[in-house]
Formats: structure tokens, sequence, C-alpha cells
């Protein structure tokens, strides 16, 4: 299996204080990973120097495509990384609130569709048809996501385990190769958590993805991810499959409790 992501060394410094340091990850091209530890490891900082929100103050990151060569992604704009295929949710939902469900996709897709400047302002026969495009793309990943029925509403009035997966659709829609979930359950009930655990394996296998997600429901990243990550204090302490990482003395201690 070749790598999709490879990071060494990643680390990040704000003044004094590191948030994440030496951090080595390696992503097979269709893994599932999981990236966990306690609040404040440093988490969500790893996903915001994976897609260019921070620059790293040390250590590489390098992403590979089937049809493009390994280029490194370290401190590129969150825009570039993005088209080079790598997708990503937010912790905090993010999304176009005072749209339409349908137009926070359909914004998404046309990131990647590039048209001639008269077709555009003349709204000539090949722009209609590009648009037309990207309006059946858009509903059919809100069907995916069992959403299609609210394809008309503002996103701000969906209820919060829509939201959820309208972000998913988002992400989707900038056609990533990988994709970074960031609590993608957070706020869940068990059935809903259930669901989504069933979709996120779905979603790997019908899109073709890679998949790096961060979770603090336990039952969700046991069962799903293949191999998992733990960071505390922004730090690598275990890695390896879940049996093994369920029964590490370290893991143990700092994230899951000593009674665990």
């Amino acid at each position: 299996m070749s790598d999709i992501l490879a990071v060494e060394g990643l680390t990040r410094n704000f003044g004094g204080l590191a948030a994440v340091s030496n951090v080595n990850l390696r992503l097979g091209t269709g893994e599932l990973v999981g990236l966990i530890g306690p609040n404040g490891a440093g988490k969500t900082t790893v996903f915001n120097l994976l897609t260019g929100v921070y620059p790293p103050s040390a250590g590489t990151i390098t992403f590979t495509r089937q049809d493009r060569g390994p280029v490194s992604i370290g401190g590129r704009r969150p825009y570039a990384i993005c088209r080079a295929g790598v997708g990503r949710t937010f912790q905090n939902i993010r999304l176009f609130k005072d749209l339409t469900v349908l137009d926070n996709v359909v914004i998404a897709l046309q990131q990647n569709r590039r048209y001639p400047l008269l077709s555009s302002f003349l709204r000539l026969p090949p722009f209609a048809k590009a648009e037309a495009e990207i309006h059946a793309e858009s509903l059919e990943l809100l069907r995916i996501m069992g959403l299609d029925a609210k394809a008309e509403e503002l996103a701000r009035n969906l209820p919060y385990g829509d939201q959820r997966h309208l972000e998913i659709a988002r992400a989707l829609a900038t056609k990533p190769t990988l994709l970074l979930l960031d609590e993608p359950a957070a706020g869940m009930n068990p059935n809903e958590t259930a669901q989504l655990t069933r979709l996120i394996a779905r979603l790997r296998d019908e899109f073709a993805l890679t998949i790096l997600l961060i979770e603090h429901d336990m039952s969700l990243v046991m069962k799903i991810c293949e191999r998992i990550y733990v960071l505390d204090h922004g730090v690598v302490i275990a890695s390896g499959t879940p049996a093994e990482v369920r029964a590490n003395p370290k893991v143990i201690e700092a994230y899951l409790g000593e009674e665990a």
C-alpha cells in the first residue's frame, strides 16, 4: 500500500508553547485512520497544519495523488491544498448558514470548474450546461447524505445532525482523495452516531477515499478505524491497531483513564 500522506517531524509553536511537537504520521491509500487524545492534545492543530490554516514551525507534509507525484503541502494556502485533493470538516460547524442546503454544496463544486469569461457574462450554452451539471451533482451528493428533500431549506434551519451531514457533503463536493473529519459525531446521540459510523465506511468505499478522523466517541473509533494515532500534549504517544491502542498503558493513563 502506497502512502497518500507522509508527515515527518511536524511541529507548531505558538510563542513559547509547542502545540504540536515532532509528529510523524503515515496514511496508506484507502486507509481509515483515527487521531485521538484528550482535550488540548493538539489534534485540531494537526488538522490545521495539514490544511494550511497554520504553517508548520518545522517538519514536512507530503501528499500524493495517483495522477500526480508527491508534493509538499506544508505551509501552502488552504485553497491550494483543497484543490490538490485534501478536504475537511470542522469541529465547530462552519456552513454558509444563510444560504440554502443546495447552495452550500454548489459553491464547493464550483471551485473545480473553469468558465470562459465571455461565456459566464453572457450565460452562453456551455456555461448553462456546466451549471446544470453542477446542480445535478450537488443534488446527488445531498441524496447520498439523505438531505435531498431539504435542498431548498436554509442551512441554519437544519437539525444539528443534518448540519453535520451537510458539512460532509460540502467536503465531498471539493472532490478530495484525502478527507479529514474533525469530530464528526460531536453532539450526536447514540443512534445518530451508529448511522454516521456506517455512513463513513460507505463513503470511504464509494468515493475511494482515504480518511483521517478526530473523534472522542471511542465506540466509533474502535469500530471503524483500521489504525489509530494517539496524541498527548502535542506528542504521539502510541499508534497501532484499535486492539493495540486499547491495551497500551500510556493511552489508558493519558486518555481512557486508569479504571478503563
